[in-house]
């Protein structure tokens, strides 16, 4: 994780803002990442979260607050920061008949200090796809050729902006590999997303922005337990007297039952062990048993109303 030397956080964001016209894209939004984390911004899309990341990026100056990255700052320090920051491109940047081996020597000869670019595309499982035209790579590997281009410059400090948006499954979790791999190599990672399972495999902490505003921010295992406590227990029982023996139970907030099928909700961490023990004292025979825990969609919905996907 660094060494204790390391002054302050990587990123430090204090009350930036930034509108077009009269639209406010982020009002006031403020946070920090820390050395070697993966750091997620989270959030419906609109919500601000690339206008921000551009912000830190220092490729749009913010109307207001202040933001450091390695203890500079990304407009006045562009060329100190140049070398020790990564920026992931997006699709139109790059030309349809580049090909893949051509893309990593233009963008090695942008440093002073490239790493070996076949060395990467061995890493990022793109070898075979070295002298294909960039406009024939599927959706992943164009994904994974973008952040071989993020990494070309060996970076402190790696920005990815909805890496995995229209990626299949499988590729998805490819890419999740890769950057878990990134941050395994000691740096650090800033990301967006609005998949909440992607923030929950990969973040280990997460800022939800809604509507350009920070509403909370914490791990993901924080959020959940902060604001969403309830824990859920489906299982299935023949037995004559269970119903009355599980209404009975102290931490059962509301238990419901279709036939044989039973569903009881209660507050916090003990519940389950509450409800296995209930069922264990009295000897009840469960054919069917489980847990439902919340999660960080759960948590988006109760901070903001509605779901992610709307």
């Amino acid at each position: 994780m660094g060494d204790f030397g390391t002054p302050g956080p990587v990123i430090q964001v204090r009350g930036i803002r930034k509108s077009y016209g009269a639209t406010v894209a982020v009002s006031d939004v403020s946070f920090d990442v820390n050395e070697g984390e993966i750091f997620g911004l989270i959030g419906p899309n609109g919500a601000g979260k690339t206008t921000t990341m551009e912000c830190v990026e220092g490729v749009r100056r913010p109307d207001g607050g202040t933001i450091s990255i390695l203890g500079l700052d990304p407009f006045r320090d562009v060329y100190a920061l140049q070398n020790r920051i990564g920026v992931q491109l997006q699709q139109a940047q790059l030309q349809k008949r580049i090909k893949v081996w051509e893309a990593l020597d233009l963008w090695a000869s942008l440093y002073t200090n490239a790493v070996d670019g076949d060395r990467l595309l061995e890493q990022l499982g793109l070898e075979n796809k070295r002298d294909a035209w960039f406009m024939t790579l599927s959706g992943g590997q164009k994904q994974r050729l973008f952040i071989a281009l993020a990494l070309i410059n060996d970076p402190e400090v790696v920005f990815l902006d909805e890496l995995t948006t229209g990626l299949d499954p499988q590729a998805r979790r490819a890419i999740w590999e890769l950057v878990r791999g990134i941050r395994e190599r000691g740096k650090t990672v800033f990301m967006t997303t609005h998949l909440m399972e992607e923030a929950e495999r990969l973040c280990d902490r997460v800022a939800i922005l809604e509507h350009g505003k920070i509403i909370d921010i914490g791990t993901p295992e924080q959020l959940v337990r902060r604001h969403c406590p309830t824990r859920t227990v489906l299982l299935a029982t023949e037995s004559a007297g269970a119903e009355e023996r599980l209404r009975a139970m102290p931490g059962a907030a509301t238990v419901t039952r279709h036939d044989a099928r039973y569903t009881l909700e209660g507050q916090g961490e003990d519940f389950v062990t509450e409800v296995i023990q209930c069922l264990s004292e009295n000897r009840i025979r469960v054919t069917d048993f489980r847990t439902v825990l919340p999660n960080l969609e759960d948590v988006f919905l109760k901070l903001t109303g509605h779901s992610i996907r709307d």
